[in-house]
């Protein structure tokens, strides 16, 4: 877009910051305000022209704009600024706009689902994993240990690390795969007050980093012998679980449980692709601006994830171009399918309501266990507000979009190959 503003309003704006120089300008032999026009014309030239165009360029940007009605995005790259004396202002500017999209059919997609469903296996899966919760160990009557127990030993590095290690009472659960073997192989066979020395061979991708890839040699004195215990599947065990009666009441809460899990999951799965279809079905363009926006906020949000793990991502060795790059597919397509749940949204009125986000709030508030009215006050500091109530109308949407889907069954994943045998 070329611009052109007036000579009358350039000379014009170009008094106007004349004269507030002069009523700050401080000079030797002249007293505050009083120093000669043609003197602060002289001095401050530079700086009155500098001024002048930042002051009117957006002004004129913004009025054109308005004028044709156009949603701009982002700041315009103003060039070719001519400016010069006894002459009107004119410069171009390039920006970009909001797509214009005709929105197409989004009632009736297809989106792959099926009724989630839960086993009595699955129901005895969950008790059961409730019932390692509430395990308890128990000393037995020393003798040697056996696959599957629980051994407690005292470990002393003899060799191999930098800086000796050392636990006094370290459980370690024989034959079980947590258990590095070289562990279970060599405590084997031994009672309480008895010792061993042995090497353990530590993988490279072993959870702390002064043992990854190491062979340290131990010496393990065998302290006790446990057993583990669960408790039996009853009515007091239901009780001690929770509010429940009864193991009846138990297993019919963790059946809704489990129910509830699942749908969530499938019709979370089944939005996805109902986005996927959208987008797909939708070919427009869309503005850089606003993918460089969806790509600094995925990386901020990931920025902050390494924050609280105690990484500082500016240690972090990274080619944030090739970063960007590689986000740039799908930050496209995120933004794509926000512009188009947003449509969606004002063409079928659906809005977030005050009590929507009330609730949310409310429940933010929990979770910090801090009063109502201060988490409130923290969001509405941070902005927050409004990106709730727009998560709230999006979800609203895609739940939309879910009731009015063609529900189908999800397609069943290929067999695998059997690998040829040999003759």
């Amino acid at each position: 877009m070329e611009l052109t503003i007036s000579l009358d309003e350039v000379n014009a704006e170009i008094a106007r910051v004349e004269s507030e120089i002069q009523k700050k300008v401080k000079m030797p032999g002249f007293r505050p305000g009083k120093v000669p026009m043609s003197m602060v014309r002289s001095r401050f030239e530079s700086d009155i022209r500098q001024e002048v165009v930042e002051s009117l360029v957006p002004k004129a940007f913004r009025r054109r704009a308005d004028e044709e009605q156009l949603a701009v995005v982002g700041s315009p790259n103003v060039t070719d600024v001519h400016f010069h004396k006894g002459e009107p202002l004119r410069f171009k500017a390039e920006f970009e706009v909001a797509p214009q999209f005709e929105l197409g059919e989004y009632r009736g997609l297809t989106a792959p689902y099926s009724e989630p469903k839960a086993t009595d296996e699955d129901i005895t899966a969950r008790l059961n994993a409730m019932r390692e919760q509430k395990a308890e160990f128990v000393n037995v009557a020393p003798r040697p240990l056996v696959d599957g127990d629980y051994a407690v030993v005292a470990l002393q590095s003899v060799a191999g690390l930098d800086k000796p290690m050392e636990e006094n009472e370290l459980t370690l659960h024989l034959g079980d795969a947590e258990t590095l073997p070289e562990f279970s192989e060599n405590l084997l066979g031994l009672s309480p007050g008895e010792e061993k020395e042995f090497d353990v061979q530590y993988p490279e991708n072993y959870g702390n980093e002064k043992l990854s890839n190491r062979k340290v040699r131990f010496l393990a004195k065998v302290k006790g012998v446990r057993k583990k215990e669960l408790p039996e599947l009853n009515d007091e065990f239901a009780k001690d679980v929770g509010d429940f009666q009864s193991l009846e009441e138990l297993q019919a809460e963790v059946r809704k449980a489990i129910l509830r899990e699942r749908e969530h999951l499938a019709s979370q799965e089944a939005k996805a692709k109902l986005v996927d279809a959208l987008v797909e079905s939708h070919q427009f363009a869309v503005p850089d601006a606003f993918v460089d926006r969806q790509i600094e906020m995925s990386l901020e949000n990931r920025f902050r994830e390494l924050a609280q793990q105690g990484i500082d991502p500016r240690q972090l060795k990274i080619n944030w171009e090739d970063v960007k790059k590689a986000q740039a597919p799908q930050a496209t397509k995120d933004v794509k399918a926000s512009l188009l749940l947003d449509k969606i949204a004002d063409r079928e009125a659906i809005e977030t309501t005050n009590d929507e986000v009330d609730r949310e709030v409310q429940r933010l508030a929990r979770q910090l266990r801090e009063p109502v009215a201060a988490t409130r006050m923290k969001l509405e500091k941070e902005g927050a507000l409004r990106r709730i109530a727009l998560r709230i109308r999006t979800e609203k949407v895609l739940n939309f979009l879910f009731e009015n889907a063609r529900k189908v069954a999800p397609a069943a994943a290929p067999p695998a190959e059997e690998e040829p045998k040999e003759a």
